[in-house]
């Protein structure tokens, strides 16, 4: 079912002359489904300008499945993904696919349904004036608009909402629940993300996307500004934060951030580690720490968040066991997952190595600076712990040569026997059947 078009005040001006939304100038915020309805009069200029039929409609319907795909000439995202992509790249592309099927799926249906519960628009075409983004046509849709019926107002109308809708589909990429982010909206439309979209793409399409640059345009899609350089931020109405904070480590996206509804949040904050540069916090040595002896008791971990100062905020994990508690920097954590490896697991047949060598959780926890090795790999086994607690412990490793590994599984990888790095490999409960 559609959502009902708002109903117009009596101020506002009829749809027209170059007017086809009535948002108000301040802006707006709209979920991706309210905003592919409010693009609707577009569609209905460009159905009554031709007169278009079912027939026609199912061009058009192949034109944005073809626009928002992966790997087609029309495609409006030239990312080729493959297993040796970085893994940014394999999540913003998957994340590409998923969110342009479904709002292809919303942008037939809207087709469909215009054709007989039309939008009623003022006497004479609806005009608009879009500049040419060279997104590519299908041939049949190039007839239609430009040969057959169309002409210079169809072709600009359907231009506008077609580069509206891969505005919307690129906005989404950065969010895992996308249906729910609210979109910053203005009078003209999604227009206001292109040039942090431009820098987003670049980066993207160019070199290897950084985390700061997943959550800058996040940013500008949420508030239609840009902050300093951090691994997320609050605005008005909730908090968008890596997608690990409420998912197992060891499935959790790396760069995918989730949008959280928090009616206190007001301001716009930006969460920044506490240390910006990791390389020169102090270290401990693992071969210093006591190895796992019998099991400890339970661990239990909260988040804390600290004071706002000139626009940012830090925040840490706190951990608790037997009546103390230490602290690790959120920041650092979410960087010790991004940074992670999670090597595919050796078949059962593989070479047993030697037994690894140990070391206490809850020791490195309380470790001072970051914990590292260079005598061999050791193991430190967070089975059986909670998710933030597994966080916590990538926030105190040293994340250079970390390896999150299901128990009960061998981690790929070269023995550390002189030959190859020393690893901290971080045993982790193996993934839940869904």
């Amino acid at each position: 079912m559609h959502p009902a078009h708002p109903a117009h005040s009596p101020s506002a001006p009829p749809l027209g002359g170059g007017r086809w939304n009535h948002f108000p100038t301040a802006g707006t915020t709209l979920t991706a489904r309210a905003f592919l309805t409010a693009l609707e009069p577009l569609l209905q200029g460009v159905i009554d300008a031709n007169a278009l039929t079912g027939a026609d409609v199912e061009v058009l319907a192949d034109q944005i499945r073809a626009t928002l795909a992966l790997g087609t000439r029309e495609t409006s995202l030239p990312l080729g993904v493959g297993p040796d992509s970085a893994p940014a790249a394999r999540e913003l592309g998957a994340q590409a696919e998923e969110i342009g099927r479904e709002l292809a799926s919303w942008a037939t249906s809207a087709l469909e349904g215009l054709l007989t519960r039309r939008i009623p628009l003022p006497a004479g075409p609806l005009v608009v004036r879009s500049h040419c983004y060279g997104h590519l046509l299908t041939p049949p849709a190039a007839d239609l608009l430009l040969t057959r019926r169309g002409g210079p107002v169809t072709m600009q109308l359907y231009n506008e909402w077609l580069h509206q809708v891969v505005l919307l589909r690129d906005a989404l990429l950065p969010f895992t629940n996308w249906r729910d982010v609210p979109l910053l909206i203005t009078p003209a439309g999604l227009r206001h993300t292109e040039p942090a979209r431009d820098a987003f793409l670049t980066e993207l399409l160019i070199r290897r996307i950084r985390h700061s640059g997943v959550v800058d345009f996040a940013r500008h899609v949420v508030t239609g500004a840009a902050g300093p350089a951090g691994y997320g931020f609050a605005a008005s109405g909730g908090t968008s934060l890596p997608a690990v904070l409420d998912r197992p480590p060891l499935t959790a996206p790396r760069y995918l951030l989730t949008w959280r509804a928090d009616p206190a949040a007001d301001d716009t904050v930006t969460y920044v580690t506490e240390v910006r540069d990791y390389y020169a916090a102090p270290r401990t040595l693992v071969e210093d720490l006591p190895p796992a002896g019998t099991a400890p008791g339970p661990l239990t971990a909260r988040i804390g968040t600290g004071a706002v100062t000139d626009g940012t905020r830090t925040a840490r994990v706190e951990v608790t066991h037997d009546g103390g508690t230490t602290h690790v920097d959120l920041g650092q954590a979410l960087r010790g997952h991004r940074f992670a490896h999670r090597p595919a697991p050796v078949t059962d047949d593989a070479p047993a190595g030697a037994a690894p060598r140990t070391a206490d959780v809850w020791s490195a926890l309380r470790a001072p600076g970051l914990v590292w090795t260079r005598a061999g790999d050791v193991t430190l086994d967070a089975t059986g712990r909670d998710d933030l607690v597994v966080l916590a412990l990538l926030g105190r490793l040293y994340p250079e040569n970390v390896t999150l590994s299901p128990a009960g599984r061998s981690a790929a990888g070269p023995p550390s026997d002189g030959t190859g790095p020393s690893r901290l490999v971080t045993l982790v409960d193996p993934p839940r059947a869904r």
